[in-house]
């Protein structure tokens, strides 16, 4: 950001999701009047049904040397928790050829050294947003188990969390024998004979947290208009104009683009050449006997659980694919495949709610959050597996940077031209 441009007194936030609301609150906290502009509604994308962890501790980039082990059989399988169906789409075949060169160790941890500052605001910053009235829940995980069947199965969790370590992340665990896992989490079944349990870290109903950081937004003066898709943005001299589809033309100091998924066509036109994939995530949930009292999570078959009131919320998949194609019952009935045998208590044929929602991929894993080759446009996207836990770190972030005209440190590797 330079200090040759005032401070913004209006900016438009395109995009009503975690990472769009949380910088429209964090520039209201600068005195910064908002008008937060979304195609279709607030939650509507990748925010609503997802496993709303808070996990700075395990907030990792996505290329990772695992990736590699995997092989052509198993991508293309309706049943593999990462999905690629065969395609001749040229932008895929480019994302997932770069995304392949970034799965090693060494490309893996500058991505990781990269985030950890981020990551040390995570929690601060849903801190803040409580303290500032935002009325729902970012509940401590007093259990946070990632079980697996054997011991040696735990390896791989335990060589990750030190890698982690090593670039500069603090995260605590305690490794559990399988009686001790059931003891602290019924929910496991006896298929479970090992287990880590993660400590320091949180979670959320992620529909209900956005809708009341919305309503935070608008209890501060702020405007959100749902409905109104921006189909283009004009740099000009003064501000930025933008072009919303049936409702003419409106006029901000700044725009902050923040479409998750759908970022690149408005950010496009201002440099930012890294396209944003949507690697898809299917939930649903199901009625539980006894309620965790924190994150049930089975990384062998990549299915995370999340207790949202008297249900348990089920998530997995990483399904490579275009963000508007309708929901895959396969991938559903994978899901419950791969965790039934795992879990009790738990009715996995109850199902409400079977969810499809693109999380928002790049393909060396580190979001795009900064100013373009416009002064006046900035991005925030591309958190990947992470936009829950980093969404408001990353508001915090930008926001202060806008009305500063500071860059903001903790940003620099995330730079959108890159």
């Amino acid at each position: 950001m330079s200090t040759l441009y005032p401070a913004p007194k209006k900016v438009a936030v395109i995009g009503a999701g975690m990472v769009g609301l949380s910088t429209a609150w964090f520039l209201q906290e600068h005195g910064v009047e908002v008008e937060v502009l979304d195609r279709d509604g607030v939650a509507a994308g990748s925010s609503w049904g997802n496993a709303g962890w808070i996990t700075p501790g395990i907030s990792t980039p996505l290329p990772d040397p695992a990736v590699l082990s995997y092989g052509i059989k198993a991508v293309i399988s309706p049943a593999s928790p990462v999905y690629v169906p065969v395609t001749a789409d040229p932008r895929l075949l480019r994302f997932l050829a770069t995304f392949t060169r970034n799965s090693t160790m060494r490309r893996w941890s500058r991505s990781m050294r990269a985030l950890v500052p981020i990551n040390g605001h995570a929690i601060s910053a849903f801190e803040d947003l409580a303290a500032g009235g935002v009325d729902s829940p970012a509940r401590e995980a007093r259990s946070f188990i990632a079980g697996y069947e054997t011991k040696e199965q735990t390896e791989f969790l335990l060589t990750e969390l030190e890698h982690i370590a090593d670039s500069g992340q603090d995260v605590g665990f305690e490794e559990l024998t399988g009686d001790e896992v059931r003891a602290a989490e019924p929910t496991f079944s006896d298929r479970i004979g090992a287990g880590i349990r993660l400590l320091g870290q949180r979670y959320l109903n992620p529909g209900e947290y956005v809708a009341a950081l919305a309503d935070s937004v608008r209890a501060r003066g702020g405007t959100i208009r749902e409905g109104a898709e921006v189909t283009g943005i004009t740099d000009e001299t003064k501000g930025v104009r933008l072009a919303v589809r049936g409702g003419g033309d409106e006029r901000f100091d700044r725009v902050v683009v923040a479409t998750g998924t759908w970022l690149d066509h408005l950010a496009r036109p201002f440099g930012v050449r890294m396209h944003v994939q949507a690697g898809r995530g299917y939930s649903f949930s199901v009625p539980i006997d006894h309620t965790p009292q924190g994150p049930v999570y089975l990384p062998a078959q990549r299915v995370a659980c999340t207790p949202l009131g008297d249900r348990l919320r089920v998530a997995g998949m990483m399904e490579f694919r275009k963000p508007d194609a309708a929901l895959d019952p396969r991938r559903i009935t994978a899901i419950v495949d791969a965790a039934r045998p795992y879990l009790t208590g738990v009715d996995l044929d109850d199902r409400q709610d079977e969810w499809v929602g693109s999380r928002p991929c790049t393909s060396d894993g580190l979001p795009l959050i900064g100013v373009t080759s416009s002064p006046r446009v900035c991005v925030a996207g591309g958190h990947g597996m992470w936009g829950i836990t980093l969404g408001p770190a990353t508001g915090r972030l930008l926001a202060e940077a806008m009305v500063t005209g500071r860059p903001a440190a903790e940003l620099t590797p995330f730079d959108p031209l890159r």
